[in-house]
């Protein structure tokens, strides 16, 4: 019998089991209880504008392939930007909402979005293509956000896809033994500037612990949920994406892939930061603070990130997306990348344009940011960033070409 697809508007209508055999080492973003702790909590939902249209693709043997998808009625929460097109469709007297997006919802951290039981091959890459037109009635436009190398590859031999680039900082452990071994990697100028933040903190009285698991009460999590949503209500002037619910669910199903760090004033909690981590790495995600003290952001998110990575032998820790600070930390520069089809062919061929160029600026940001980095000469061959300055060459200027 040849596969088959259908699409499901609740990860629920899939066995938890078989999802999580498909996700299996793509990271604690791609679990089961992750996902549906967001659709339970009502954080993912139509109302939210993520409606869930998960695509399942099917043999006689049972579910085979599947992607986490969303028809959207809004860009927010996904982290690759396109409002300019959005705005374009909107001044021709189109609709550029409802899309189909293939991604976690509020989560810019790369990794699989095609999850099979076998290696991806280019039958099952044209069945999931075939499935998703199906849509072209009811969406505009396809995106497939933070996806892996192999993937743009793959979808590139359709001709029908747009190559987007970004540029993501994230720490690589190079074998470290503790936290002063990645200090001695750094400059001497650097490495001093670290430490004397650190002791900083300590004589304001600030103290930074880490949990993770069981040793995670209710209390923490009730506490990090306030910072969480006081800190975003001041940056920002609404609630954050995420709601107490949510948080409590992944506290009782995911507890395995939960760090809680948090600080303390005088013995007085002021701060806490959430991490997921697997064996794939360690993820930075969810911060807040009820007193700003110079430092503790860096403190919190970044060094215990990094302390907690080494002491666990992770091989990378992703803090999240964007900032530039980050770099003076120890962050390397990454590329990650994105794939978008437009129905309306003028529009798509448009975009292709806009993303060649912006290809060029993203190559030119990204070999900026590696020169900055603050490790020493004799470290600096280490780095994942000194193998390449290029966004995956066999790729490059793919859009222009497509024209």
């Amino acid at each position: 019998m040849p596969n088959t697809h259908r699409f499901v508007s609740s990860i629920k209508d899939i066995c938890i089991d078989t999802w999580n055999a498909l996700s299996e080492n793509a990271g604690p973003f791609l679990k089961y209880e992750f996902l549906v702790a967001l659709e339970e909590s009502g954080s993912v939902t139509s109302q939210s504008g993520w409606q869930p249209h998960h695509l399942v693709i099917e043999s006689d043997s049972g579910i085979i392939a599947a992607v986490p998808g969303f028809i959207k009625s809004h860009s927010y929460g996904e982290y690759v930007f396109d409002h300019s097109w959005a705005n374009a469709y909107h001044q021709h007297g189109l609709d550029y909402y409802p899309k189909w997006i293939a991604a976690v919802p509020f989560t810019p951290v790369p990794g699989p979005r095609l999850l099979a039981k076998k290696t991806v091959s280019v039958g099952l890459i044209e069945a999931v293509i075939e499935a998703t037109e199906t849509l072209n009635e009811l969406v505009s436009s396809y995106h497939w956000l933070f996806v892996e190398q192999p993937l743009v590859a793959e979808f590139k031999m359709s001709g029908q896809y747009l190559s987007r680039f970004g540029v993501q900082f994230q720490w690589h452990n190079y074998n470290y033994e503790s936290f002063d071994d990645f200090l001695a990697g750094l400059t001497s100028r650097k490495r001093k500037d670290i430490r004397k933040s650190r002791k900083q903190l300590a004589s304001a009285g600030v103290t930074i612990i880490q949990k993770k698991g069981m040793e995670i009460s209710a209390s923490d999590m009730a506490h990090f949920v306030l910072c969480y949503q006081q800190t975003y209500l001041k940056r920002s002037g609404h609630q954050g994406y995420l709601n107490e619910d949510f948080f409590h669910r992944i506290h009782s199903t995911m507890e395995e892939n939960l760090l809680l760090v948090i600080a303390y004033q005088e013995e007085v909690p002021i701060a806490s930061a959430l991490f997921f981590h697997d064996n794939t790495g360690l993820y930075g995600r969810y911060w807040g603070a009820l007193k700003d003290i110079n430092g503790l952001h860096f403190a919190c998110c970044y060094f215990e990130g990094i302390d907690f990575a080494i002491q666990n032998k992770l091989p990378l820790f992703n803090p999240g997306t964007q900032g530039e600070h980050k770099i003076l930390r120890g962050f390397e520069p990454i590329f990650c990348y994105s794939l978008h089809k437009l129905n309306e062919p003028a529009f798509h061929d448009a975009v292709a344009r806009f993303l060649t160029q912006e290809q060029d600026h993203i190559v030119s940001y990204f070999n900026q940011a590696k020169e900055v980095l603050p490790y020493n000469a004799d470290f600096a061959p280490k780095l994942k960033t000194t193998s390449t300055s290029e966004p995956f060459s066999d790729i490059h200027n793919h859009n222009e070409k497509n024209l």
